[in-house]
């Protein structure tokens, strides 16, 4: 992963957006030697909201199991039937 200054993102933005749009590699910014921000490409930024999306639905199912809120594929279907009609 590509580090920079804050600095260097100041005075060379066009040209640090263009090198990652070329290399779809995020780039840790750092200030005063320390990380302050990624700067990701934006389908690599929809990429990973979608993946978080789906790790929470995946952790939401889990949780509804570990708390017994489930129904069994018959009732689901018949619950639906309103919707489906």
């Amino acid at each position: 992963m590509k580090t920079e200054l804050v600095t260097t993102l100041k005075r060379q933005a066009t040209k640090l957006l263009a090198e990652l749009r070329e290399e779809k590699e995020p780039v840790l910014i750092t200030e005063h030697g320390k990380p302050s921000a990624y700067l990701v490409d934006v389908e690599q930024f929809e990429q990973i909201q979608k993946k978080l999306e789906l790790l929470e639905g995946l952790a939401r199912g889990e949780k509804a199991i570990l708390e017994d809120r489930v129904v069994s594929h018959e009732d689901a279907k018949k619950r639906m039937q309103r919707w489906l009609k």
